[in-house]
């Protein structure tokens, strides 16, 4: 398909800096795609209206790394280059993929030294491959728990552009850019729909009967990235490492079987989900790296609901909208949400979709 057919005009002031606060004060587009477009304006904290006892949300439970570096290109003979990497896939216990800039002046060889904002801290890199798209994978000196120690004291929480372009990441966003459930260390970018979600909100979804499931995308800084392409076919998607275990996958199966709906929060679980299930609508357990593209003509597997967060124009993330409940629905309820102050991207509002059958 087109790229430019998923195009649409954002003005500045709909782009969120902060989050709502508390999380589940954030507004909520209830989207159906039915014969009449049904749209309605509500609040997270409403979300257990919405649903029926026994069904299940899926949350992704990564936890976002400080996985931005700040230091110098280290060459022998050579001028000192400062130079900044975005780690967006771990390859192993010290090897990690990265986007570098500037790409062009590191090549393969090059030792970067990255050094903490108080300068009490330093890591060592070399780039052992240079790849398409300034990307660079990074051999470090410290490996496993040393390694995410390290990272934890030289690394910056990578805000996303649209957001580090209007202010400098603070102390501040350790916190809000971290779901309230996060438990497993490796994600560049938090999976954003979770960020809603309080204790209280949690707590109230138990009391409803509503069924809590985790998985894990550890989600990469390509989903940063936009699409250059003209066309869909031609577009490659990064890679992302997840697991889905036998005991979650059994239990979604449960509720498929006795009638209950899978509710996707965010876009990263089902993407994840969907990689991990068989045309049928089985779930088996998973483990792996998911590069899935999904684009208006895909047939879901297991999804029925999806709960996330408004999306940029032209990206993957609003063509998988675009899938699950149409293309014309989605232009239309995105421009409705412009128009009425919806805040977008990571620390802005919500929706919640119905499956378009």
């Amino acid at each position: 398909m087109r790229v430019d057919l998923f195009d649409f005009d954002l003005p500045d002031e709909n782009i969120a800096l902060r989050p709502a606060d508390p999380r589940d004060s954030a507004r909520m587009l209830l989207v159906r795609p039915e014969q009449t477009l049904a749209l309605e304006d509500r609040i997270v904290s409403e979300l257990p209206t919405f649903l029926k006892p026994g069904d299940a949300l899926v949350f992704n439970d990564t936890k976002v790394i400080p996985a931005q570096l700040e230091g110098i290109r280290l060459r022998p003979g050579g001028e000192d280059v400062p130079v900044s990497a975005t780690l967006h896939l771990r390859k192993a216990d010290n090897i990690w993929h990265a986007f570098a800039r500037p790409g062009k002046r590191i090549k393969s060889g090059d030792r970067l030294h990255f050094t903490s904002a108080d300068g009490l801290a330093t890591l060592e890199a070399e780039v052992t491959e240079k790849r398409e798209g300034g990307e660079v994978v990074l051999f470090f000196n410290a490996r496993g728990a040393a390694l995410d120690e390290a990272l934890m004291r030289v690394g910056h929480v990578p805000l996303p552009p649209y957001i580090a372009s209007k202010r400098a990441e603070d102390g501040k966003d350790r916190d809000d850019y971290q779901t309230v459930y996060a438990r497993e260390n490796g994600a560049v970018a938090a999976p954003t729909a979770g960020l809603h979600f309080t204790p209280n909100l949690l707590q109230a979804l138990y009391s409803a009967g509503i069924e809590q499931h985790f998985v894990t995308l550890h989600v990469g800084a390509g989903t940063f990235l936009p699409v250059k392409a003209d066309d869909t076919e031609d577009h490659k998607m990064h890679f992302e490492r997840g697991i889905v275990t036998p005991e979650t996958a059994e239990a979604l199966n449960a509720v498929k079987a006795r009638g209950g709906r899978i509710v996707s929060v965010g876009t990263t679980s089902l993407r994840l989900l969907e990689s991990a299930a068989a045309e049928g609508g089985k779930i088996s357990p998973w483990e792996g790296e998911t590069g899935i593209f999904i684009t208006p003509g895909y047939r879901f597997r297991v999804v029925d609901m999806l709960m996330t967060n408004f999306h940029l124009p032209k990206s993957t993330l609003f063509m998988l909208v675009s899938a699950f409940c149409g293309l014309e629905t989605m232009c239309a309820a995105y421009a409705h949400a412009i128009q009425t102050g919806y805040r977008f991207y990571s620390y802005g509002d919500s929706s919640l979709l119905f499956r378009k059958d």
